[in-house]
């Protein structure tokens, strides 16, 4: 009687470098500690995220000290600019040291998916947005007296969407740039431009409708709007509701396309 021969089916190996699928909670959060744990031995990026937008607004409130309601009527809106700017420079800075030190290509090569790093940076750097929205926007409304009719829960709300949109925009940019001074260069072309057509020199109504229709697409336009919306009404109204979500919505976009183009290897 002859046995019947047994074939064994070994599976294919997994290639040792091969992304993960999914976005790990575990990875993310290992990303997320391991950007604070460096930021803690940097007091003066912390010193840039948390005080820089505090001092600016300090600065904006005496300058205008002979004419408080022009305080009042700019405050708000800057409230929530100031943190976007800052968070921009440091994320898309900081960013781009860890891909031209060689970190970032060391990472991926690790068991991390781009999406962790992503979601990791911007866990990071929002815990910091956080604090810096909160310190400014309590000094602007208990302590420099900026009159707002609405709740000041809602301009912090605002004011750190503000600070996680510059996170993102930072996170996205630096892709592009090859050394920290093109990073920086960024600044006039993504910020400058949103900067002037937001609102915040003249209503977009105004100005001409070529530029008013691009000032409709700039998320910056929606973050001044929000505060506008503060400004001017006691309730929560459904145009906040819909500028609120449009930055948030412009922020988790900016990120999934930084996610996209991060590259496994540096140039």
């Amino acid at each position: 009687m002859t046995t019947p021969r047994t074939t064994t089916v070994t599976p294919a190996p997994t290639p040792p470098n091969a992304p993960p699928k999914a976005l790990s909670a575990a990875r993310t959060t290992a990303t997320t500690t391991r950007v604070l744990r460096q930021l803690t031995h940097d007091p003066r990026t912390i010193a840039l995220l948390l005080l820089i937008p505090c001092v600016m607004l300090l600065l904006l409130r005496y300058v205008f000290d002979g004419n408080p309601r022009t305080f009042d009527s700019i405050g708000a809106s800057l409230l929530g600019i100031f943190p976007l700017i800052t968070m921009f420079l440091v994320t898309s800075i900081a960013t781009l040291r860890e891909r031209t030190s060689g970190t970032l290509e060391r990472l991926l090569a690790m068991p991390l998916g781009k999406g962790d790093l992503i979601a990791g940076y911007a866990l990071a750097f929002g815990t910091l947005a956080i604090i810096q929205s909160a310190l400014a926007t309590g000094l602007a409304v208990w302590f420099l007296g900026l009159d707002v009719t609405g709740s000041p829960w809602l301009l912090l709300l605002v004011a750190l969407l503000d600070a996680l949109l510059g996170t993102a925009l930072g996170l996205f940019v630096s892709a592009f740039a090859a050394s920290e001074f093109q990073a920086v260069q960024f600044m006039p072309a993504v910020i400058f431009p949103q900067l002037l057509l937001c609102g915040l020199f003249t209503p977009r109504d105004t100005m001409h409708p070529v530029l008013e229709t691009i000032s409709d697409v700039l998320p910056m336009s929606y973050a001044v709007d929000g505060m506008n919306e503060v400004l001017h009404h006691t309730d929560m109204t459904a145009t906040f509701v819909r500028d609120a979500l449009i930055v948030a919505g412009c922020a988790l976009l900016v990120l999934a396309l930084g996610a996209a183009t991060l590259r496994r290897r540096t140039a």
